[in-house]
């Protein structure tokens, strides 16, 4: 490493901690990904390395600088897409439109930043089309973001209603087996849904908005035979419906609705994977106009590091032994 080339950025009105992280660990992981020595002296960032790493190095700390004064937090896996390798192998800046946009959800309790380039495509197919699939593993933020934008468009009154709906089959249990009266029974498959809601919205105001309706949240049976109508209706765990039941949740939409429809189909808990209906609605729709599909992979998991390595292994594991519902090479 060449010592002799330096570059210097000011932390003048910046919260150390909110850029370096805890024991600098946002230095770490760009010492990580580039062959450079950063250290703080004086109210400075210093950078010693080669020409062209400095130069990096130096442009992916002033982005996180500003997002810091914009009052958005830092996290490690931010700077691996930042600095566009946002799967650790990939060289060279990233591709046109793979860096994520500034989009930014400010709520009642927190303010949520979208995290990658594919996060980023996920809310603008939001925003243009009537119905968007969500497709990929977990950790990618389908559910979480959607969520985002239903509670976005409550906020804006673009919609008078929101609807967050999952079918009741997981982990291949029975609701006829658990303990409890029915509520009791459905609870557990829809607490996801409430925790996302809860870190968006103040308790208060989510149990008001509940008991007046204006958020209901529910097993899919109980949309057969409604019209929807000025609302945001988010499915969840999608791959768990038939394809019957896909087709009476879809033509529930009235007027003025939109619908996302998330799901990971290497996660199937049906008897019979390939009647998805999740995988099958992909060659039934596709070309429609108004109706978008987004896949996300291993590269988009904003959780901890080692999920998506975890992510990354199943899918090869999968694809290798030939797995119903594992993700094909060209879903991207």
């Amino acid at each position: 490493m060449n010592d002799d080339i330096r570059s210097r950025i000011s932390m003048e009105g910046v919260d150390p901690l909110r850029l370096l992280g805890r024991n600098d660990g946002v230095l770490r992981e760009i010492e990580k990904l580039l062959p450079v020595r950063i250290t703080m002296r004086d109210g400075e960032l210093r950078l010693r390395g080669a020409d062209e790493d400095v130069t990096r190095a130096h442009a992916l700390l002033e982005k996180l600088i500003e997002r810091v004064k914009r009052g958005q937090a830092i996290e490690g896996d931010q700077v691996a897409e930042l600095l566009g390798r946002p799967d650790g192998d990939r060289a060279g800046p990233a591709a046109p439109g793979e860096e994520s946009a500034e989009i930014t959800f400010a709520f009642d309790k927190r303010v949520i930043n979208v995290k990658s380039g594919g996060q980023s495509r996920y809310i603008e197919a939001i925003r243009r089309n009537e119905i968007v699939f969500s497709i990929g593993p977990a950790g990618t933020g389908k559910t979480y973001l959607a969520v985002a934008m239903a509670v976005q468009a409550l906020k804006d009154r673009s919609v008078e209603r929101v609807f967050l709906v999952r079918p009741a089959v997981e982990a291949g249990e029975n609701l006829g087996f658990l303990p409890g009266d029915l509520q009791e029974k459905v609870d557990p498959y829809l607490r996801p849904l409430y925790d996302a809601l809860r870190d968006m919205i103040s308790y208060e105001k989510l149990q008001r908005f509940v008991q007046l309706g204006v958020i209901e949240i529910a097993p899919l049976a109980y949309m057969r035979g409604r019209t929807l109508s000025r609302a945001f209706v988010i499915l969840d765990e999608a791959q768990n419906t038939t394809v019957k039941q896909m087709k009476m949740f879809l033509t529930r939409l009235g007027p003025e609705s939109r619908a996302v429809i998330t799901g990971d189909i290497t996660q199937i808990d049906l008897a019979d994977p390939e009647a998805s209906g999740l995988v099958r609605i992909q060659e039934i729709l596709s070309g429609i106009r108004g109706i978008e599909f987004v896949y996300f992979d291993e590269r988009d998991v904003v959780r901890h590091r080692l999920v998506r390595e975890i992510v990354r292994a199943f899918d090869e594991h999968g694809r290798a032994n030939g797995a119903p519902g594992a993700p094909k090479e060209s879903a991207r």
